[in-house]
């Protein structure tokens, strides 16, 4: 896990429980799902929006319509 040992973990949680408390932890964590969750629907959005985008025909311009005609013409 990110090139940490079980020892270093072991270190960091200490820390963490330390400048926190034990009651904290828990709203601490809650407070990170809510983000990871809303970060995840972020990009869902984004996803959906770009495979729209892409389904779409694109726009007609004057010039492709030229070109459209004149290949008919010839």
């Amino acid at each position: 896990m990110f090139g940490l040992g079980m020892q270093e973990v072991i270190v960091i949680a200490l820390v963490v429980l330390l400048l926190f408390g034990g009651r904290k932890i828990p709203e601490l964590m809650r407070g990170l799902g809510k983000g990871v969750r809303s970060f995840k629907e972020g990009m869902n959005e984004v996803e959906k929006s770009v495979r729209i985008d892409d389904a779409a025909p694109a726009p007609k311009t004057e010039k492709s319509e030229e070109k459209g005609k004149e290949a008919q013409a010839s």
